[in-house]
C-alpha cells in the first residue's frame, strides 16, 4: 500500500502527459504486412481537401464506366486518364453542418456542430501508427493559408498545420548548427531517462493491483516503451545530415490572395519531401477564401462565389476559379509521374486523393463527395458512379488505401467494407 501513495495515478498521468499525446503510443511495431514489404520501394499517401469544394456538374462525367467524356474539370487532368479514378456517391454517413465537416475529411467523426463534439484520428496519423516508417519526419500537415489542417491524433487533438514553405523546407533539408544538435540529443536523453524512471516506479506500483488494473497497466507499459523506441530513433536522426537538394529554400509569399503561387510552392515541397523519403504521409488543406483569389477573371470573393445559388455569373467564375485547382492538381501529378524510382514512378508508389468535404458548397451539403483518386498502384482509368443519394462510406475506400500501403486494417472509420470496382493494379 505504501507503494500505491509514493506513486498515485495521478503522478502517473502528469509524468507521461507528453508522452500520452504522442500519435503512436498504442502502436507495438510494424505490421506483418510492413515486415515481409521491407525489400520493396517504400508506399507513400498524400491527401488533400479543397475546402470551398467542387461544382460537382463540372466534374462528374454524364455516364460511369471506362469510356466516359471528359468534363471540364477533367479535361486539365487528361493526360493522366489512366492514372486516377473519378468517385461519385460517396460521404461520411454521420458528417453533416457545411463547413465543419472539413474537420471530418480524414476521420469520420460524425456531427461536427454538435456541442459535445469530439474528433478522432485522421487517415494519415493512423497510418504512421500501423507502419511506424522510418523517416526524419512522421508526416507533413500543410495547408495554403492556414494553420488548420486535416490531421489528427488518436485522441481527437488537431496537428497544427505549416502554412510557411520556408519552414517546411528548413524542417527537411537544413541542419542546425552543432550546438543546436547536441541541444536537441540531449533533451531526448533527458526525456529517455524519464521513461526510465517511470518504468521503474510503474513496475514496482503494480503488486497489489488487481486483474482489470494490471492490464491497464501492461497497456501503459507497451505505451511507454513505444515511446522510448521513439526517442532513441530520433536521436539517430538527429545526429544523420539532412537530404542534399538543389533546389533553394523557397520564399514565402505573405498575401493569402495569391493561391496559385502558394499552392505551387507546397507542390514542389510535396515532390521533395517524397523523393528524399523524409516523409511519406501528407495532408495538404487547399483553403478558400473570404477573398478574391489573384487569379486571371476573377473578381468576387471565393466563399460568396462558391455559394452561387445557380447565378450564371458566379458560376461562370467559380469555374475559373475551380479549373484553376484543377490545373495545380495535374502539376503535382506531373512531378510524381515524372519522377522514376527503382522500376516505377512516384505516382505509381503514392495513394493521391484530391477532393472535397462538401458535395454542394452552395446549400453546405456534405453528401455525393467530389473524390479523386490517382496513383498507389490501383487500376484506375475509370469513373465509378454509386447511388448520390444513398452514399457509400468514404471510410471503405481508406480501408483499400491502408491495405495498400501495407497495414492489416479491415475498418476504419464509418467503413462498411470496400468500394466494389476499385482493385490493385494487376502488375
Amino acid at each position: 500500500m505504501t507503494s500505491r501513495h509514493r506513486f498515485s495515478r495521478r503522478t502517473l498521468l502528469r509524468r507521461a502527459g507528453v508522452t500520452m499525446t504522442l500519435p503512436l503510443l498504442e502502436v507495438m511495431g510494424p505490421s506483418q504486412t510492413q515486415a515481409s514489404a521491407l525489400n520493396e520501394p517504400p508506399r507513400r499517401m498524400i491527401c488533400i481537401n479543397t475546402t470551398l469544394g467542387l461544382h460537382t456538374p463540372n466534374l462528374f462525367p454524364e455516364s460511369a464506366g471506362r469510356d466516359y467524356e471528359l468534363t471540364p474539370y477533367l479535361e486539365p487532368i487528361r493526360e493522366f486518364r489512366d492514372d486516377l479514378t473519378v468517385f461519385s456517391g460517396l460521404s461520411h454517413p454521420e458528417v453533416d453542418g457545411g463547413h465543419p465537416a472539413e474537420l471530418c475529411y480524414l476521420t469520420s467523426a460524425p456531427h461536427p456542430r454538435a456541442d459535445n463534439f469530439k474528433n478522432t484520428i485522421s487517415l494519415d496519423q493512423y497510418a504512421i501508427e500501423q507502419l511506424v516508417p522510418d523517416t526524419r519526419i512522421g508526416s507533413l500537415v500543410l495547408a495554403s493559408s492556414s494553420s488548420r489542417g486535416l490531421s489528427f491524433t488518436r485522441s481527437g487533438v488537431p496537428i497544427p498545420a505549416e502554412e510557411r514553405p520556408s519552414r517546411v523546407f528548413k524542417s527537411m533539408f537544413v541542419d542546425g548548427t552543432p550546438k543546436e544538435i547536441d541541444a536537441q540529443v540531449q533533451r531526448l536523453k533527458q526525456g529517455q531517462s524519464i521513461m526510465d524512471t517511470i518504468l521503474e516506479e510503474a513496475k514496482d506500483f503494480q503488486r497489489g493491483l488487481g486483474v482489470q488494473d494490471l492490464q491497464k497497466l501492461d497497456e501503459y507499459f507497451s505505451s511507454v516503451r513505444e515511446v522510448e523506441q521513439r526517442m532513441i530513433k530520433a536521436q539517430d536522426w538527429s545526429r544523420r545530415a539532412k537530404p542534399t537538394v538543389a533546389a533553394k529554400s523557397p520564399v514565402d509569399i505573405a498575401s493569402s490572395v495569391e493561391v496559385p503561387s502558394r499552392v505551387r510552392l507546397m507542390i514542389d515541397l510535396m515532390h521533395l519531401a517524397l523523393q528524399t523519403d523524409s516523409t511519406r504521409f501528407i495532408t495538404f488543406a487547399l483553403n478558400g477564401l473570404n477573398a478574391v483569389p489573384v487569379i486571371a477573371g476573377v473578381t468576387q470573393d471565393w466563399h460568396n462565389l462558391s455559394h452561387h445559388g445557380q447565378d450564371p455569373a458566379k458560376l461562370a467564375e467559380l469555374r475559373v476559379i475551380e479549373i484553376q485547382q484543377m490545373q495545380l492538381f495535374g502539376e503535382l501529378l506531373t512531378k510524381l509521374k515524372g519522377t522514376r524510382e527503382e522500376g516505377t514512378t512516384l505516382l505509381d508508389r503514392t495513394i493521391v486523393l484530391f477532393g472535397s468535404n462538401l458535395g454542394n458548397a452552395s446549400s453546405h451539403d456534405n453528401q455525393n463527395l467530389p473524390i479523386i483518386v490517382a496513383g498507389g498502384g490501383f487500376q484506375h482509368g475509370q469513373y465509378l458512379a454509386f447511388d448520390p443519394k444513398k452514399n457509400i462510406p468514404l471510410c471503405n475506400l481508406y480501408v483499400q488505401f491502408l491495405l495498400r500501403l501495407g497495414t492489416d486494417a479491415k475498418a476504419f472509420g464509418s467503413s462498411t467494407g470496400i468500394v466494389p470496382g476499385f482493385e490493385l493494379a494487376l502488375v
